[in-house]
Parts: structure tokens; C-alpha cells; sequence
């Protein structure tokens, strides 16, 4: 990792990023969201590695290994662009309806992790 070779002793890396395959979206119908957040996650190059962020530590020699998990929760059409990337038609109709109707309800992990380099 290249990052600990560019580090000073004792420093810290920090990695923070989404696992698109998680994220959480209510609608009328679940298969199809699931497959449409599937399908969004295998367009982004490695779309889960955040899940993986731990072990890239410690499989790289960094100690004192922490990893947090921080959700980005909407509930308005503050988010309706993003969900334009992972759908569209009447499936993004709906959501744009519930927004509209003030039932709208996504919610973005997002994975924050860190660790020293040991020496």
C-alpha cells in the first residue's frame, strides 16, 4: 500500500469512501431496487472495498486499526440527482413522488477507517 511508504513513522492513514452495494432505499418495490443498486454497484470500479478497508490496513503493516461507519440520511429531493445515477423512468418517478409527498426515505453508509504505521 502505498501509503505507508510515503507515511512518517507513527502516521496516519485515514481511507473513507461508500460500499455502493449498500446502499438503503425504500420504495414499493425492493426487488427491483436491489437490482438497481446491484446493477449501479458493478458500474463503479471496485464498489465494495470500502467493506474491505480493515483488512487493506492490516494486511499492510498499519496498527491501532479503527474503522467507523457514518450514514447520509435523506428524506427530501436533496437527493433525487443522485438517484437519477442508479435509476430512472417510473421507479425514479416514484421516488420523485415520495419526496414530493414527504415519504421519501435513502440512506448512504459511509465507511471511515484509519491506522498507524508501525515501524
Amino acid at each position: 500500500m502505498e501509503a505507508r511508504r510515503v507515511l512518517v513513522r507513527n502516521g496516519r492513514a485515514v481511507l473513507v469512501g461508500h460500499d455502493w452495494d449498500t446502499f438503503v432505499i425504500d420504495s414499493d418495490d425492493p426487488e427491483l431496487t436491489r437490482t438497481l443498486v446491484r446493477a449501479r454497484a458493478g458500474d463503479m470500479p471496485n464498489p465494495r472495498v470500502a467493506r474491505r478497508y480493515r483488512n487493506l490496513l492490516l494486511d499492510n503493516g498499519f496498527v491501532d486499526v479503527t474503522v467507523e461507519v457514518h450514514t447520509i440520511v435523506w428524506t427530501d429531493a436533496a437527493c433525487l440527482p443522485m438517484l437519477a445515477t442508479v435509476g430512472e423512468g417510473t421507479w425514479l418517478d416514484d421516488q420523485a413522488a415520495r419526496a414530493r409527498n414527504d415519504r421519501l426515505f435513502v440512506a448512504v453508509p459511509v465507511f471511515l477507517a484509519s491506522g498507524t504505521r508501525a515501524d
